[in-house]
C-alpha cells in the first residue's frame, strides 16, 4: 500500500490510501467490511498505533482491496457510500505530510561517502567510532512539512537539502534484535532534512547538535511505502536498491542509491532501540546519501538555496517530494 494523510475538498485531514490515480478514504470506506465504522478514528497515527481494535493496516488493506472491487475498471475517482466519498480524485485533494506529527524523530549517518566527504573538507577522517555503531540526533517532530508545502527561509546563508530515506516504526519494541528488525517497519517515505549549514558548523564546533541548524523544517512524503511493495528491491542482506535523486529548480543536482548504506536499517532500529523503546510512528531517517546535498557538492561554500528554488527529492518506489522555498 502506499498510505497518505490527505485533505478532502470539505472535511479535515485523515488518512488514506492510493489506489491508481485516485485516494480511497478510509473513514468513509471503512463501512465496506467493519460493522459500526462512525466511531472509529482514522488518522495515520492510530492506524499505526493499532490502539483501536479494527484500525490498523491489515483492516486499510482490506478496505483498500474491497474498493479495488466494488470500483472495477473506475479508478478515478467518485464512488460513493451511503452519500460519502469513498475514492476521491487525486486532484482534488491535498496530500499532507503522510506522517503530520511523529511520534519522534531520529537521522542516522549511514552513508559512508557523505561522512568522509563532509569531514574532509573540515581536514579529518571518518572517525574509528562510526564504523562501531550508526550514530543518530534526535530533530524536530513538531516541525514537519509535506509534498508542495512552502518552506519558510530560516535565518541562515546557508539554506542545503539533504536527500534521504526514512522508515516509519509500526511495532512498540525494546532491545529489537537485528534479525527481528524489518517486523518492526511499517513503511519507507522520502525525507528532506533541510539545514541551516552556517549554524549548523558554528553548533558542531562547540561540540553540541545539530539542533537549530536542523529544527526549522523537515519534510516527509509523498506516501509512506509498505515494505511489501519494495520487496522487488530488496537484496539477500536487507538493504534497499533504490535510485536517489534531487533535483533544483528542475536541474539534477544529487544522485544516489539507497544500497550503499553501510549499515542497514535493521542495524538502525537495534541500535536506537537499545535500552529504549520504540513506538509506532517513530522515523529514522537514514541520514544524507553520498553526494545529497549542496554542502558535498560545493566544498562547502554554496551557492545556497534561495527563495523561490524549487527542491524535488525523487527515490525509486517512493514518488517525488517537492518543496519551495518561500
Amino acid at each position: 500500500m502506499r498510505l497518505v494523510t490527505f485533505t478532502p475538498p470539505d472535511g479535515p485531514p485523515r488518512a488514506g490510501a492510493l489506489l491508481g490515480d485516485a485516494v480511497v478514504d478510509l473513514a468513509a470506506a471503512a463501512a465496506l467490511v467493519i460493522e459500526d465504522a462512525e466511531s472509529l478514528r482514522w488518522d495515520m497515527l492510530s492506524l499505526l498505533r493499532g490502539d483501536q481494535d479494527e484500525v490498523n493496516l491489515d483492516t486499510a488493506a482490506d478496505i483498500v482491496a474491497s474498493v479495488a472491487q466494488f470500483a472495477g475498471d473506475e479508478m478515478s475517482g467518485g464512488l460513493q457510500i451511503g452519500g460519502a466519498a469513498m475514492l476521491l480524485p487525486l486532484a482534488q485533494v491535498r496530500l499532507q505530510a503522510p506522517l503530520p506529527r511523529p511520534s519522534s524523530l531520529r537521522d542516522f549517518y549511514v552513508f559512508e561517502q557523505h561522512v568522509a566527504t563532509a569531514r574532509a573538507q573540515r581536514g579529518q577522517k571518518v572517525p574509528e567510532e562510526w564504523y562501531r555503531i550508526p550514530a543518530f540526533y534526535f530533530s524536530n517532530h513538531g516541525a514537519i512539512y509535506g509534498p508542495d508545502d512552502a518552506i519558510s527561509m530560516p535565518e541562515t546563508e546557508a539554506l542545503d537539502y539533504e536527500l534521504e530515506l526514512a522508515c516509519v516504526i509500526g511495532r512498540q519494541g525494546r532491545n529489537i534484535h537485528p534479525d527481528d528488525a524489518e517486523l518492526f517497519i511499517a513503511g519507507y517515505t522520502i525525507m528532506n532534512d533541510w539545514s541551516a549549514r552556517d549554524i549548523q558548523g558554528q553548533e558542531m564546533r562547540i561540540g553540541l547538535g545539530p539542533a537549530k541548524g536542523k529544527d526549522f523544517a523537515t519534510s516527509l512524503g509523498p506516501w509512506i511505502v509498505t515494505p511489501d511493495e519494495l520487496e522487488i528491491y530488496a537484496d539477500d542482506d536487507g538493504r534497499l536498491s533504490l535510485t536517489m535523486t534531487a533535483r533544483v529548480n528542475g536541474v539534477e543536482r544529487s544522485r544516489g542509491n539507497a544500497a550503499s548504506m553501510y549499515y542497514r536499517f535493521a542495524d538502525m532500529i537495534a541500535h536506537a532501540s537499545r535500552d529504549a523503546t520504540l513506538y509506532p510512528g517513530d522515523v529514522l531517517g537514514s541520514g544524507t546519501v553520498g553526494s545529497g546535498c549542496l554542502l558535498e557538492l560545493t566544498a562547502g561554500y554554496g551557492p545556497w538555496l534561495e527563495r523561490g528554488d524549487d527542491v524535488e527529492l525523487e527515490i525509486t518506489g517512493l514518488g517525488t517530494l517537492r518543496s519551495t522555498v518561500v
